[in-house]
């Protein structure tokens, strides 16, 4: 099987080589407009001079807005296609590792009080997130987001692991999806359409389109026969009857036709979407049973909103001039409008479900891309019992391969807390954030950086890049002890809790510090949380005797070679032996 990088490539220049093509044939409709339109020009000014009859600027008027209406179609063929060397161009990129600041940050979604989302780099440039996202719609966009702030159950997780192995090597469908999914992004409101779906309803008397239709006919009918030779009279009648439905309905018309015009170019949009899932080959999988959810009275989504788009052209065509006096006669608007508030109350209740099952897949898509493009990653497994957290050559999923380092990590009911020592820039931090980054991942149904990963349903809290807030007025400190109580008060949750503390407490004297702390990883053991620890104070270190077994000390170390420090980046058993803050600041120029 061809690796992620060779596909990607391959279908890369295939975009490229018809993207060319559509380029030349864009580039000759285009000079084949500006030589038509000289030719126009040319004509007019004879015509205009007397040396020609003006009835034959017709035929070349005609032959340009035939090239035009050409042109527009080739171009919509040509963004495309443009997209689609866009998609393969960043999935190299991803592929090697320069996709920062290249995608949806989601820098907007960052919440500061997240339990962990800040301290993990869930949000932002070179974040989880925009490594992860390939979601075109906002509203995939934002349940992608969702997934990675909030623990899913493990049945939940199960049913999305199955979906993404079952997308992961179904390249045209994500390809499609998200191809489809830019002109949505661009020109879909979620809200209002979904606004526009559920407001309350029109009220319209069941016989009203009958009745609209009988006297339009009968109004048009009447019109007809008193000009071909009488029955003033009963034309006269049928229009006094029109007037009086027409006053009681007008309003109400009016609200509808006025309404429906940016829902329906919307859901036209959407239906380019919904159409491309309809089209997928049914299997047995959880996949099937997205489809089925889009479906009302086992009708697809497409083919409704492909009615609904017929009324509105049809509404539309009543707009011109040549046809609106005979539409208003026969009361065709109003008909229409009773047609496309019967569809609202029929199918318009479907659209949240349509948007919701439009986000779901995106997701889904976006995590079986991360899936496609590193397939040395593994599901991990979700099992039950005691808190447990345990993972073979664990390694940071937003780090290049040639520079991840992968440890083997092992926290559950007979070993809690890992008190974690260190030198500076030994991979401490680096540590805690590939355990969480990797539950964020299995949690919201991916695959994670690792060999194997055993883990039960956990609450995830995490204090590693807080800092104090000058317009809140909160020192570093203050701000630390917050959200250390935030951390404590989610062991009131219903799932056990994986801490993640760097450096705890130390913002305070070792003294207090060394009480503060001990209390806290206490506190958090009994109430049968599991988690690390980080610290520079060594004193912290001799906690792990007065917790019973429940804790073991590990650490980070570096090696001083030729004046040269260097770092293996590997946990090892017991305490720190020495520090290398002073070589650091000598190392840098600084004289202590």
């Amino acid at each position: 099987m061809m690796s992620s990088n060779t596909q990607y490539q391959q279908r890369l220049a295939a975009r490229q080589k018809e993207l060319a093509g559509i380029e030349l044939e864009s580039h000759l409709y285009w000079r084949g407009r500006r030589f038509v339109f000289i030719i126009i020009v040319i004509l007019i000014i004879l015509a205009v001079e007397g040396y020609l009859h003006p009835v034959l600027i017709g035929l070349p008027v005609i032959a340009f807005l035939v090239l035009m209406i050409r042109h527009q179609s080739v171009r919509r063929r040509e963004a495309h296609y443009r997209r689609a060397v866009g998609y393969y161009e960043a999935g190299l990129a991803r592929l090697e590792h320069r996709w920062a600041g290249g995608g949806v940050t989601g820098e907007d979604r960052l919440d500061p009080h997240h339990p962990y989302a800040g301290d993990l780099d869930i949000f932002g440039r070179g974040s989880l997130f925009e490594l992860l996202c390939q979601a075109r719609t906002r509203a995939g966009e934002s349940r992608l987001a969702s997934w990675l702030l909030s623990p899913a159950d493990p049945t939940t997780i199960r049913v999305r692991q199955q979906v993404v192995t079952e997308l992961r090597d179904n390249l045209d469908l994500r390809e499609d999806l998200a191809l489809l999914g830019e002109d949505v992004r661009s020109a879909i409101d979620d809200q209002s359409l979904i606004s526009w779906s559920e407001g309350s309803e029109t009220p319209i008397h069941r016989l009203a389109p009958v009745i609209a239709f009988l006297l339009g006919l009968a109004t048009f009918s009447s019109i007809v026969l008193w000009f071909a030779g009488g029955y003033r009279e009963i034309a006269m009648a049928a229009i006094f009857a029109e007037s009086i439905f027409l006053f009681i309905y007008r309003q109400r018309v009016a609200t509808i036709v006025a309404a429906i015009d940016r829902p329906g170019r919307e859901l036209r949009l959407l239906a380019g979407i919904l159409a491309r899932i309809e089209r997928e080959e049914p299997s047995n999988g959880p996949l099937t049973e997205i489809r089925r959810r889009l479906e009302v009275e086992g009708e697809p989504p497409s083919r409704q909103i492909e009615r609904l788009s017929r009324l509105v052209e049809v509404l539309d065509s009543t707009r011109n001039q040549v046809f609106a006096p005979f539409a208003y006669a026969l009361l065709i608007p109003a008909q229409l409008a009773f047609s496309i508030e019967r569809w609202r109350m029929r199918s318009g209740r479907s659209i949240h479900q349509w948007i919701d099952a439009v986000a779901e897949l995106e997701a889904l898509s976006s995590l079986a891309g991360f899936a496609f493009e590193n397939p040395e990653h593994v599901m991990p497994e979700i099992v039950t019992g005691g808190a447990r957290f345990e993972a073979t050559a664990l390694g940071h999923p937003l780090l290049p391969y040639d520079r991840c380092v992968r440890n083997d990590i092992t926290l559950g009911e007979s070993l809690q807390a890992l008190i974690v020592s260190g030198s500076n820039m030994s991979g401490k931090s680096t540590m805690m954030r590939t355990i969480g980054i990797n539950a964020v991942l299995a949690f919201a149904g991916a695959p994670v950086r690792a060999t194997r990963l055993c883990l039960t349903p956990l609450a995830l809290g995490a204090s590693i890049q807080i800092q104090d807030s000058l317009q809140g007025g909160a020192s570093r400190f203050y701000a630390e002890i917050t959200r250390l109580k935030q951390i404590v008060e989610l062991t009131r949750g219903d799932q056990p809790l994986l801490f993640l503390l760097d450096e705890i407490l130390s913002g305070t004297n070792s003294h207090d510090r060394r009480i503060g702390a001990e209390a806290i990883i206490r506190g958090l053991l009994e109430r049968g949380a599991i988690g690390m620890t980080t610290t520079h104070d060594l004193a912290l270190t001799k906690m792990v005797e007065a917790l019973g077994g429940r804790a073991a000390n590990v650490h980070f170390e570096d090696q001083l070679t030729a004046g040269k420090m260097s770092f293996d980046y590997r946990m090892h058993p017991g305490v720190v032996t020495h520090s290398n803050a002073l070589e650091l600041m000598r190392s840098i120029g600084l004289e202590v």
